[in-house]
């Protein structure tokens, strides 16, 4: 496989704080286990979902606007009804209208930070508290819906879940309301082997721990290849997500480094689902979509 490593500079912050957060492993499970990736914890994918925000609200000019002039609210966890079909889907986190009156004091996206335990370096708190914060509060109109999958293991057995998983989103987006922002997220492990909370659901104190096998880069350009066939729309009229970011990983989940992986097979910069790329596309939508709000 290619060198991996962190990147030196970045525009945005999400990948870096997702790595630094999934370094540090969760609190045990009921069997005394602690892990830094578990399939049944939706950390992962709350916190790089918390970092998209992040990058969304420092980059784009009319979110601060309308942050600034509590226009938007957060929602967490927040189910979206599909109008047409009835169908009811829960996303990581949206970006919405207000339902109605704000509370003066409760959750937001600053307080998160404290809650979830986000590792922020020094530049990153410095830029966040810069920020007009957003809180977390009852959902009005959808504006971005964020949902975010993760390919840790299993790769290829996994990969029709993980596809109609995200196509089931989008399509629920999009039928609560066409002019709704629905952002894909993708976490990829790049790593040649790994340990799964499920494959070792037994105390490690008492047993070894068992270790998943994975061929690379073949794993991981299979996930990649299988993102790609996602339908996207450039338009309000199109099917689709608006936008796809996909960030590949390299970790062992038994307590090691976690390294954001830079080089091919990831996505390079340019390429629509880069992360970079994706923040910067979503970011000049929401300004042109959403400028009359």
């Amino acid at each position: 496989m290619p060198a991996r490593g962190t990147a030196s500079v970045r525009a945005v912050y999400g990948l870096d704080i997702l790595v630094r957060f999934i370094a540090v492993a969760a609190d045990p499970d009921k069997y005394g286990n602690s892990w830094q990736y578990n399939s049944r914890s939706d950390r992962h994918s709350q916190i790089g979902c918390w970092g998209v925000a992040f990058d969304l609200l420092a980059t784009s000019a009319l979110l601060r606007q309308h942050a600034e002039s509590g226009k938007v609210v957060l929602g967490v966890n927040h189910t979206m009804n599909d109008f047409s079909t009835s169908r009811k889907r829960a996303l990581d986190l949206v970006v919405a209208r207000p339902a109605g009156p704000v509370p003066a004091r409760g959750p937001s996206l600053r307080s998160i930070v404290t809650k979830k335990n986000i590792p922020l370096t020094d530049s990153e708190r410095s830029l966040l508290l810069s920020l007009p914060d957003i809180p977390v509060a009852p959902v009005g109109a959808v504006l971005i819906a964020l949902e975010a999958k993760a390919a840790m293991t299993a790769h290829v057995k996994a990969l029709p879940r993980l596809y109609d998983e995200l196509n089931s989103s989008h399509l629920c987006v999009h039928g609560a309301s066409n002019q709704a922002l629905a952002i894909g997220f993708v976490q990829v492990n790049s790593a040649t082997h790994f340990a799964s909370s499920v494959t070792n659901g037994y105390p490690l104190v008492d047993y070894p721990i068992r270790v998943t096998e994975h061929r690379q880069p073949y794993d991981t350009e299979r996930v990649l290849k299988k993102v790609a066939e996602l339908p996207r729309r450039s338009s309000v009229n199109g099917v689709g997500f608006d936008g796809i970011g996909i960030s590949v990983l390299d970790f062992a989940n038994q307590g090691g480094p976690v390294n954001l992986v830079t080089d091919p097979p990831a996505p390079q910069p340019g390429d629509p689902f880069h992360y970079d790329s994706m923040i910067v596309r979503m970011a000049n939508e929401y300004d042109s979509r959403f400028a009359a709000i």
